[in-house]
């Protein structure tokens, strides 16, 4: 049978050719089929023949798929398709909520760009971390230059480097502000889904009028939660900033001055595993690096256990 039967105006297809033209296989067709995502075909003598309303079904199906739609949502939505609800706003929500969250814009970044920013030496091992980071992407075919996307965040990286933090603490610094990041992020969704989102979200699939409408309030919403951070993060560091110079700056507090070196002994274990972790050439700048984070914080936390202490203080007086 050909793809369009002579004298017919509706194209016609046997299961190989249907898989031929939707780019799915004929094993998928008919698991589709049992799962109920397509319609049966209509059956003629000892032939399945399919229509083009098959062909657009999978290819529906295909760019679900893609947007990262499991089978079991995406059977909800044809269902819906097929109740008369458009996926039209569905499909914009969906590629409202997938776009992007910034205006920034990725970019390119050679291997020797790369090496001069941090010391002009190749770091085999800090490449891997960043990428395992997302930091950089690598380019398939491209083993000396790599897609960087946040400009923004390998510049801080890199002046941080310069100002001389190790790049093993960079990296560290990094997975732990990220899950405090994700954290936030996942509060604010949770609020603007209780407060703003919930009521479009009663039927499943959402209607098409609600799908767009919440897509509409995607886009207003989206640059608040950065924003707040960014108001929050700027005001928590003037203040814990002002207290931490004036803790340093206070006579009463300097500590003893004390610039010979002093050996530690540390146990094997702990020794061999920095090493597996840094390397043997960082291990010392690590091991810094990590004991002046641990000191900063607890100085943090005495910091705000004082001025909660003193705040007790004013309420009772």
């Amino acid at each position: 049978m050909s793809e369009q039967s002579v004298g017919q105006s509706v194209a016609e297809y046997r299961i190989e050719d249907l898989a031929h033209h939707s780019g799915a296989t004929v094993r998928t067709i008919r698991a589709y089929q049992d799962r109920g995502l397509l319609p049966k075909p209509e059956r003629r003598g000892r032939a399945n023949v399919y229509g083009s309303a098959h062909l657009a079904r999978l290819r529906q199906i295909a760019d679900l798929l893609d947007r990262g739609y499991t089978l079991a949502s995406i059977k909800e939505l044809l269902e819906a398709w097929d109740a008369g609800r458009g996926l039209g706003g569905v499909l914009g929500l969906v590629a409202e909520v997938q776009g992007p969250w910034t205006d920034e814009e990725a970019a390119r970044i050679s291997r020797a760009e790369l090496d001069g920013k941090f010391g002009g030496k190749p770091d085999e091992a800090a490449v891997a971390e960043a990428v395992d980071l997302g930091v950089l992407e690598r380019i398939p075919g491209r083993d000396d230059e790599f897609l960087v996307p946040s400009p923004q965040e390998l510049a801080v990286a890199a002046e941080l480097y310069a100002a001389g933090v190790p790049l093993p603490a960079i990296s560290g610094h990094l997975r732990e502000l990220r899950g405090q990041v994700e954290h936030i992020a996942s509060r604010f969704l949770e609020f603007t889904t209780e407060h703003v989102f919930a009521r479009y979200l009663g039927h499943r699939p959402p209607t098409d009028a609600d799908a767009a409408e919440a897509a509409s309030l995607v886009r207003r919403l989206r640059p608040l939660a950065q924003q707040t951070v960014d108001a929050e993060l700027a005001r928590a560091m003037r203040t814990f900033a002002t207290r931490h110079l004036q803790q340093h700056l206070s006579p009463e507090r300097l500590p003893p001055a004390d610039t010979e070196p002093r050996s530690v002994t540390l146990p094997a274990g702990t020794i061999r595993s920095v090493h597996a972790l840094v390397g043997e050439e960082n291990a010392a700048a690590f091991i810094t690096a990590a004991t002046e984070r641990e000191l900063q914080a607890r100085t943090l936390d005495s910091l705000m256990s004082i001025n909660g202490d003193s705040g007790q203080v004013n309420q009772t007086s």
